[in-house]
C-alpha cells in the first residue's frame, strides 16, 4: 500500500500594515497535524492576533519572520494578503493567498510574471470553489459586518465631531466591544441613520445587515438590495436617499455604475459610503467617484462634490482584521476540509480547478493589454 506523502504548509508572516489575521489558526493547525499527513512551519509574527506560543503548543515548528524565500522547495507558502511590496523576484514555490491579480487589478501582470519566472504555482484563496462554484472559505461575513460598523461609526462622527478628522481604526478584542461602542455613540446622537446594503443576500451583505441590527438600527431603516432590485441597471437615485451606503456585491463582469458624480453633486441625504467590495482599480468599478484604497490610519476619503454636504468614503480592503480572532477562526475552519485534500491535490477538484485557473490567467497575459 502506497503511503500518502507529507504535505508541508509554511505559514508566512503577514507584512501588510495593520493586518492581524491569519490564514491558519492554531486550532486548525492542530487538526491538520493530528491528521498525520501534514507538517507545519509557522513564521514568527508580532502583528498576528494569535501568539507564536499558540502555534508552538500544538506542534508547529517556529521560524523567523519573512524566511519563506528560503523554505524547502516542496513547502506550500500560505498567507492571506499580498506578498511584500517592492519585490519582483521570481517565485519558485506554490503559494496559497489572496493575490488580487485575476480580475486585472493594477499590477496583475507583475504578480503573475513572478510565478512564471520562478516556475511556481498560485492557488488563489478567492477562487477555491466547490462543485457549485461557491467559495469554500471567505471573510465575506466579517467584511460586511465590520464595513457596516465603520459606516455607522463614520456617520456618528459626522454628527458628534463635524469637521474633525476621523480617528485611526484599531482592532477590537471581540465583536461585543465593537457593538457596545457604536450603540453608545448612537445614544448620544438621539437619532438613527438609514443604511442601504447592496448585495444584502450574500455572505458579505448578510454581515452588514447583521451588524446594523445588532447596533440597534430598526428594520425599517435598513434598505436591503440584491440582484432583483439592481436588475434595472444603475445609477440608482435611491442610494442618495439614505445616510449610509454599504456596497457588498461580488463584481464578476461590467455593470452600469451605481453612483455618478452628477448624483453626488445634486441634492442628497447620503454622507457615508463604505465600499466593502473594493474594486478600486478594476476598470468596471461600480462606484467610479474614487480610485484609491483607504487604510486603518486614514480610513475616510473626502469625496469632492458641488453639494456642500460632506461625503466620505471608506475603501479599506482588509476590514475583517478589525475583528481578527473571530474572522480568522471562522475562515480557517471553513478552509480546513479543503486543506485536508491537499495531499491529493493532483486529483481533488477544488485544487485542480484552482491550478487550471492559474494557468488560464497566465496565458491571458499575452492577449490582454
Amino acid at each position: 500500500m502506497t503511503s500518502t506523502p507529507i504535505t508541508h504548509l509554511w505559514l508566512r508572516e503577514e507584512t501588510k500594515p495593520m493586518e492581524h489575521r491569519a490564514a491558519l489558526s492554531p486550532e486548525v493547525c492542530k487538526k491538520l497535524l493530528e491528521n498525520g499527513n501534514f507538517k507545519i512551519t509557522v513564521e514568527n509574527c508580532k502583528e498576528r492576533i494569535f501568539a507564536d506560543s499558540e502555534y508552538a503548543e500544538v506542534g508547529c515548528k517556529m521560524v523567523p519572520g519573512d524566511s519563506w524565500r528560503q523554505a524547502p522547495a516542496d513547502a506550500i507558502i500560505t498567507g492571506l494578503k499580498e506578498l511584500p511590496e517592492n519585490d519582483q523576484t521570481p517565485l519558485p514555490h506554490t503559494h496559497i493567498m489572496f493575490a488580487h491579480c485575476y480580475k486585472r487589478q493594477a499590477g496583475w501582470k507583475d504578480v503573475l510574471s513572478r510565478f512564471v519566472e520562478g516556475k511556481g504555482t498560485l492557488y488563489d484563496l478567492e477562487f477555491l470553489q466547490d462543485d457549485n462554484g461557491r467559495r469554500v472559505a471567505a471573510f465575506g461575513f466579517y467584511a460586511g459586518f465590520t464595513g457596516s460598523a465603520v459606516g455607522i461609526d463614520a456617520w456618528c462622527h459626522q454628527q458628534l465631531h463635524a469637521g474633525e478628522k476621523y480617528p485611526e481604526i484599531k482592532p477590537y478584542p471581540n465583536e461585543d466591544v465593537l457593538i457596545g461602542e457604536i450603540k453608545n455613540k448612537l445614544a448620544k446622537i438621539g437619532k438613527l441613520p438609514k443604511i442601504m446594503v447592496m448585495g444584502a443576500l450574500g455572505r458579505c451583505g448578510s454581515g452588514a445587515v447583521s451588524f446594523a441590527r445588532k447596533a440597534g438600527i430598526p428594520e425599517e431603516n435598513i434598505v436591503k438590495w440584491d440582484m432583483a432590485e439592481t436588475a434595472k441597471g444603475g445609477p440608482f437615485s435611491e442610494i442618495m436617499d439614505v445616510d449610509i451606503f454599504v456596497n457588498c456585491i461580488y463584481l464578476s463582469s461590467q455593470i452600469p455604475p451605481f453612483i455618478t458624480q452628477q448624483q453626488i453633486d445634486s441634492d442628497r441625504q447620503l454622507s457615508v459610503i463604505v465600499d466593502v467590495s473594493c474594486d478600486t482599480t478594476n476598470p468596471f468599478n461600480p462606484i467610479p467617484i474614487y480610485n484609491v484604497n483607504t487604510t486603518f490610519d486614514n480610513a475616510l476619503l473626502d469625496i469632492k462634490s458641488a453639494n456642500s454636504k460632506p461625503l466620505q468614503l471608506c475603501s479599506i480592503d482588509h476590514l475583517p482584521t478589525m475583528l481578527p480572532r473571530e474572522a480568522s477562526n471562522q475562515f480557517a475552519l471553513d478552509l480546513l476540509p479543503t486543506l485536508l485534500q491537499l495531499p491529493e491535490r493532483a486529483s481533488a477538484p477544488v485544487w485542480t480547478r484552482a491550478e487550471k485557473l492559474f494557468h488560464e490567467k497566465v496565458a491571458s497575459m499575452a492577449t490582454t493589454d
